[in-house]
């Protein structure tokens, strides 16, 4: 053989060796693809969830007085043993079922105790609600306050003993 045809030969070799690497580079690429598309097509649907939480409570009538009349939550839905309330902008909603209730599974029947939960609302003017709230009577149960890490807000309670913090967020100072 000729240097011309070795020339050829190893030309040849050669392409076919990139070939196949080129081969394996994308089909791990498509994998790659596949795998992360997979993952952003999981958190496309996390974005679209929607939470509401709710309280099993027997105060029922004397939750949908405080929601509405201290933090302007207005009603979305009601019937004899449920209540979906929403926030003043229609942002997030809460729900309150009575217990015991036939239409229920027992996983939804044991009526809330009263500690270990509260709830978390941002608002955009804090000083001016905590003093509505003081004009209104509503027991504080933590003083408005600036935190080091640059919250200002104060804690009142529901009926059923929830907690709620009621927060101006802001970088710390």
């Amino acid at each position: 053989m000729d240097s011309d045809g070795m020339m050829a030969n190893l030309y040849h070799n050669l392409k076919q060796i990139v070939m196949k690497k080129c081969v394996y580079l994308i089909g791990a690429l498509m994998l790659t693809t596949q795998l992360f598309s997979q993952t952003n097509v999981e958190s496309k649907n996390q974005k679209e969830m929607k939470l509401n939480a709710g309280i099993i409570t027997s105060k029922i009538k004397e939750t949908k007085e405080f929601y509405q009349n201290n933090l302007g939550f207005g009603v979305t839905f009601e019937n004899e043993f449920y209540l979906l309330m929403h926030t003043p902008d229609r942002s997030a909603q809460l729900s309150f079922l009575l217990p015991n209730h036939p239409s229920q599974q027992p996983l939804f029947q044991s009526e809330f105790n009263g500690s270990g939960m509260y709830l978390t609302i941002e608002v955009d003017d804090v000083d001016t609600l905590y003093e509505s709230l003081l004009e209104k009577g509503v027991d504080i149960q933590i003083a408005l306050r600036d935190e080091p890490w640059g919250d200002r807000h104060f804690a009142i309670q529901d009926p059923n003993g929830i907690g709620i913090d009621l927060v101006k967020y802001s970088a710390p100072k």
